[in-house]
């Protein structure tokens, strides 16, 4: 009676297990776009992010409105003359003594703004050398704060384009005070 009930029970067990396979007709699936998914031309449009207005590409794109990435700190002086004349009554930097890093703000001096300034400050950049760009300062005689350096950055100025896009906050910063300490220099 034993060996009869064990038996049973292994039959019971194989045909269970086996009775769940079938590989002619796959199990059902959760997501199955997940598996077996639409595939794309490389860089084909999509109707993916399409909006009800029938702008293509942009919903999915756009962030919430009023939000700010995180770590923004936004800039209230407006790109105007008097907000111009307003940086420069701004002499202290936001930044401790300890954050600003000149070596780096000096690589970054040299990067974005040296092919025009000059390495020195003095105004006399590779490509003014080479006369593409005429009229650039010498920061020696520019009356300039902390401030209307990072807004000049921050904005541009003349035919100086802005540098937003390209150094964050902190780095703008540091190169302010670096160019504050090229122009004690000269």
């Amino acid at each position: 009676m034993k060996s009869l009930f064990k038996t049973a029970l292994v039959l019971g067990i194989i045909v269970s297990l086996s009775s769940c396979k079938n590989d002619r007709q796959p199990n059902y699936q959760y997501m199955p776009n997940m598996y077996e998914s639409v595939a794309y031309e490389t860089n084909s449009e999509s109707n993916a992010f399409n909006s009800p207005t029938g702008e293509k590409g942009k919903e999915g794109q756009l962030p919430p409105v009023g939000s700010i990435k995180r770590g923004f700190v936004p800039y209230e002086i407006p790109n105007t003359t008097e907000g111009y004349n307003f940086s420069k009554t701004i002499v202290k930097s936001p930044l401790d003594s300890t954050a600003v890093d000149m070596k780096k703000a000096g690589e970054l001096f040299d990067i974005y703004c040296a092919i025009c300034h000059g390495t020195a400050g003095d105004g006399k950049g590779k490509l003014v050398k080479q006369e593409k760009f005429l009229g650039v300062p010498n920061y020696k005689d520019r009356q300039i704060t902390v401030g209307s350096i990072y807004h000049v950055e921050t904005y541009g100025l003349n035919s100086m384009g802005s540098y937003a896009n390209q150094l964050s906050q902190k780095e703008r910063w540091m190169i302010a005070a670096y160019v504050l300490d090229l122009k004690s220099k000269l």
